[in-house]
């Protein structure tokens, strides 16, 4: 008996595989023509590539450097101009000593307040040739005594030319609270040692003349130490010592 053989059909191995439930066009794949025809929806997000704005840049470098041109132009001239100043006027610091000290009050009330009055005699120097000083108001000068103020007044208004010596005299007064303690150990120093270690403060505004220009009002402070060999009402008090320092503020 013959057997029968049997022919199976094959499938070209060029063809592309369709798979089943498919239908294939003759343009290609269906599925690559349907998402030709209808592509799908992406978003897009937009790409920005900053750059440095080299126009402000420049402009900010050029602004700093004429600034600092400037000012090193500035401290230059300021420093030329008092660099003539100083060599055309010379200029010297005034000197500042006391001379006298009158007590007409000095005593403890029943409400154990300190009651202070004094005059101060203040010699004031201009050494300059070609300066004078204005002093001007609003001036403080006060005498202190372990820390503590004890009485205070204000120089008078006046001008001061070159090279002179003017003598003031400064009435002060002042008033002290709860100073029981405070005059038992100022009596006690003066009985032990003889004599007072005081303390004189001054602040003065003033204005500085330079030839026929005035210039601005500046501050300085004077602050001197004493001693004393009493406190005495109306009676003569010499100073055993005196030193003074001299501080300008602008």
């Amino acid at each position: 008996m013959a057997d029968h053989q049997r022919v199976h059909p094959t499938q070209d191995p060029e063809a592309p595989l369709v798979p089943s439930g498919s239908t294939r066009s003759d343009k290609g794949n269906p599925a690559s023509s349907a998402e030709t025809a209808h592509p799908p929806f992406r978003r897009t997000i937009p790409v920005t590539h900053s750059k440095p704005p080299k126009k402000r840049r420049s402009c900010l470098r050029r602004c700093l450097c004429w600034t600092f041109l400037f000012i090193l132009l500035l401290i230059v001239a300021i420093a030329a101009t008092a660099g003539i100043l100083y060599l055309v006027f010379r200029p010297k610091l005034p000197k500042y000593s006391v001379n006298k000290l009158q007590v007409t009050q000095l005593n403890l009330s029943d409400d154990q307040s300190l009651s202070a009055t004094l005059d101060v005699t203040i010699t004031a120097r201009n050494p300059n040739k070609k300066i004078g000083i204005y002093y001007e108001g609003g001036s403080r000068i006060s005498v202190l005594y372990s820390g503590t103020k004890l009485c205070e007044g204000a120089l008078p208004k006046f001008y001061q030319g070159h090279r002179n010596t003017t003598e003031l005299v400064v009435a002060l007064a002042g008033r002290t609270e709860n100073a029981t303690a405070l005059y038992g150990e100022l009596q006690t120093e003066l009985n032990n040692t003889g004599y007072v270690p005081l303390n004189l403060r001054v602040r003065q505004p003033v204005r500085v003349k330079l030839g026929k220009l005035k210039l601005f009002k500046i501050k300085f402070s004077v602050r001197c130490s004493l001693t004393v060999d009493s406190l005495s009402a109306n009676n003569d008090i010499r100073i055993r010592s005196s030193s003074c320092k001299f501080k300008l503020k602008l």
